[in-house]
């Protein structure tokens, strides 16, 4: 009897080691291109009901790259799917040039976000995507274009884009996008891609993941898709997850925050609003991005134009110079304390002399439960903004 509770105990036991590896290895997928082309993908299926990701390979690697990524977004609540674009990896067919690709192209990216947003459990309108390398980048941009409604973040490692790329990023203003690259990559002209992308973007709620070597690689002109052609050094693309085993992490955090614990939003980023930060130091910049914020608010009561911090920082500096009093007693009750500097600034500017009367001034309720940054607090500005609560 003891031998068949043992035997039990190690039988109940497999099943569950077999289960948890099924579900942390995914699932290989075929999806049908238009023409009937199979695209081989491997699906990361959630434990429950939330949104998902679509994560594109670049040139010389496969969709197994992502398989580790893809895990823990499932385990974070996140349903995943990686595939192997047409003709590389297990996928069929060839990747056409010219007006062949300009055909296929768009539509296999298609095909693989419609299977994505067919899945049970799958919450189809918000949905993040991630590429790596000029293919990885390219489709995940595209796919963000083309399914503009849906998708709410972006993850862009080595890459670049076409103008039509450049021209979205340009115009969505509020898509959260998280842009790494590698000073050692082994494609230099990748870096100054980045960047371009990163400063073309107008998103605030946009960071840049910048890793710096003391020497960087020899500029070389080699195209992307020459595969072999100049030898992999661990910095492009998901190469470098091996020597920055922190960046899964971060990429992982970046889609939970942006989907599941602020969908479509990610705290401003200072060196993103660093335009806007700067118009505020302008003669009449306070008034300017008041209104801008007003605006913005208007279409979407969560946005955040700049983080508050920063700005708190810049109030302290009049402060310290004298240019603005703190008077406590002036300061509504109900103010919290780290927002007393941040309404000195506004009421500076806007404001000189005597601190208007409570009618001027109101509160607007911002969401709890974001980061660092205003956006779980309650921020003081001038003019009547909508209310969030």
């Amino acid at each position: 009897q003891m031998q068949i509770s043992l035997f039990l105990a190690a039988l109940i036991f497999a099943v569950i080691a077999f289960g948890k590896d099924r579900t942390s290895s995914g699932r290989a997928v075929d999806l049908k291109s238009y023409d009937g082309t199979v695209l081989k993908g491997t699906y990361f299926p959630a434990a429950k009901p939330g949104p998902a990701v679509l994560l594109y390979h670049q040139s010389n690697r496969t969709r197994k790259e992502w398989d580790m990524v893809a895990r823990q977004l499932a385990a974070a609540g996140i349903n995943t799917l990686t595939v192997d674009v047409r003709g590389h990896g297990e996928s069929g067919g060839q990747e056409g040039r010219g007006e062949a690709r300009k055909k296929q192209w768009p539509l296999d990216l298609d095909a693989a976000f419609q299977y994505l947003i067919s899945q049970p459990g799958v919450k189809r309108d918000v949905i993040g995507i991630g590429g790596a390398g000029v293919i990885g980048v390219e489709n995940s941009v595209e796919t963000a274009r083309r399914h503009s409604a849906e998708v709410k973040s972006l993850v862009l490692l080595s890459g670049e884009t076409l103008r039509e790329g450049l021209d979205f990023l340009r115009q969505a203003s509020q898509l959260p996008e998280l842009f790494v690259v590698a000073d050692d990559d082994e494609y230099p002209p990748i870096v100054e891609g980045m960047e371009l992308l990163y400063i073309t973007a107008s998103s605030p709620s946009r960071k840049f993941v910048h890793y710096s070597a003391s020497h960087e690689a020899p500029w070389l002109w080699y195209e992307p898709f020459d595969i072999g052609k100049v030898p992999a050094n661990g910095g492009h693309g998901t190469d470098l997850f091996k020597p920055h085993p922190e960046l899964p992490g971060i990429i992982v955090d970046w889609f939970v925050t942006t989907l599941i614990k602020t969908p479509g939003h990610a705290p401003a980023d200072t060196v993103a609003s660093a335009a806007i930060l700067n118009q505020i130091e302008m003669p009449g910049g306070v008034a300017q991005v008041t209104q801008q914020l007003m605006e913005a608010r208007r279409k979407d009561p969560q946005v955040q134009l700049f983080p508050e911090i920063t700005v708190d920082i810049l109030a302290s500096g009049h402060l310290r110079e004298g240019d603005a009093k703190m008077d406590k007693k002036s300061l509504p009750g109900n103010m919290p304390r780290r927002h007393w500097r941040f309404w000195i600034l506004m009421q500076h500017h806007c404001h000189p002399g005597p601190i208007p009367s409570s009618g001027v001034v109101r509160f607007v309720a911002v969401p709890s439960g974001h980061s660092r940054s205003w956006m779980r607090s309650r921020v003081k500005i001038f003019g009547s903004l909508p209310q969030t609560e």
